[in-house]
């Protein structure tokens, strides 16, 4: 069990562990950032997203981000809105609680990449990237980047 595909799994539950412990205190887990930073990075580029759309950005089903979405809102930490032209379409927002957790959040998933990849990772990221585009994964880049990472 040697393969780089071993490695890298291994790789990525440990970075996921470390994410997650430094996340804890926040009371987020891994998951529920992603979900934050997305809506952050989405709100940016053109405003407040629908649920659909950060579910596209994180990767994750429907399903699963919906129930992530209801609990940050029931946290206080998003607003949930129907859309006024598809009453089933759910516009998201981070509340200030909500921004104010999300940039302490990147921080710390900043300075947990640091440690596990490197201050310039950037060929990683581009080569992860390439991999995960390769199996059909697509998801929007942040604003201002070309992909990589929660941020």
């Amino acid at each position: 069990m040697s393969s780089a595909g071993f490695w890298l799994h291994h790789a990525a539950l440990s970075w996921r562990a470390d994410l997650a412990g430094r996340l804890h205190p926040l009371g987020l887990t891994p998951t529920q950032f992603l979900h934050l930073a997305a809506v952050a990075q989405l709100e940016e580029q053109h405003g407040p997203p629908i649920q659909q759309e950060v579910a596209e950005r994180t990767g994750s089903d429907r399903m699963m981000t919906s129930k992530v979405v209801r609990g940050l809102a029931e946290r206080g930490l998003l607003a949930r809105t129907p859309t006024e032209d598809d009453g089933r379409a759910i516009r998201l927002a981070l509340t200030a609680s909500g921004r104010e957790v999300t940039v302490e959040a990147t921080t710390i998933a900043a300075e947990v990449d640091v440690r596990y990849f490197g201050e310039d990772a950037e060929a990683l990221r581009d080569r992860l990237r390439s991999l995960a585009r390769a199996g059909g994964v697509r998801p929007a880049p942040p604003p201002g980047q070309g992909g990589g990472g929660f941020a």
